[in-house]
């Protein structure tokens, strides 16, 4: 069975969008934002990651016939008992932008407390919306946060996440550096192997 030509990511959010692109630019694989195609929102009911990505895949699934990928995915600060976590899009809000978050994120963490944290996504491919075996792989990508932002690449969190090994924010790094270290990166490396397995 060959790669699907076309697949559906469901998510509004553009940043991540364009990461999808990317990554599946080599296999001549069309993906296509779910606004594009008129998806309406779902709610995201679950209480984790993985909960949270099959709703929204199988919702996308659902409403226009094509395999989907959902991608859920977020902050979490050990010093803020995991947090923002499955809400971190939506922190300082429903309609907060990634400023607002950052700054109630900055704000949130106690004086004198350790600043690290990680990244965490899980990804779910749903080839169609009854699949009974959807894939499933997760990534995640450690670091700190610093105490004010900076950079100007990426998107959400980027700016106040400091990334060791790269001596700099995650905001400050060059995309395909991203593309193969971030959580993301990780974990849509194992999905494609997984796809190449199920559609080999």
């Amino acid at each position: 069975m060959a790669f699907p030509e076309k697949i559906v990511i469901a998510t509004g959010n553009a940043g991540k969008l364009k990461e999808f692109e990317t990554l599946f630019a080599e296999f001549g694989v069309d993906v296509v934002g779910q606004k594009v195609l008129g998806v309406s929102d779902v709610p995201e009911t679950g209480t984790t990651f993985v909960e949270n990505a099959i709703i929204k895949a199988r919702h996308a699934a659902k409403e226009t016939g094509l395999p989907a990928i959902a991608d859920d995915s977020g902050l979490v600060v050990n010093a803020l008992g995991g947090a923002p976590g499955i809400y971190s899009a939506r922190f300082a809000g429903e309609n907060a932008t990634d400023a607002d978050n950052i700054t109630k994120l900055l704000a949130a963490i106690p004086d004198g407390q350790p600043r690290d944290a990680h990244f965490f996504c899980t990804l779910v491919m749903m080839r169609h919306a009854d699949d009974p075996v959807p894939l499933m792989s997760q990534g995640a990508w450690y670091g700190t946060i610093t105490d004010t932002p900076s950079g100007t690449a990426g998107f959400g969190y980027d700016p106040v996440f400091y990334v060791p090994s790269e001596e700099c924010t995650a905001a400050e790094l060059e995309k395909q550096v991203k593309n193969r270290i971030s959580h993301r990166g990780t974990a849509m490396a194992t999905l494609m192997t997984q796809m190449r397995q199920a559609f080999a």
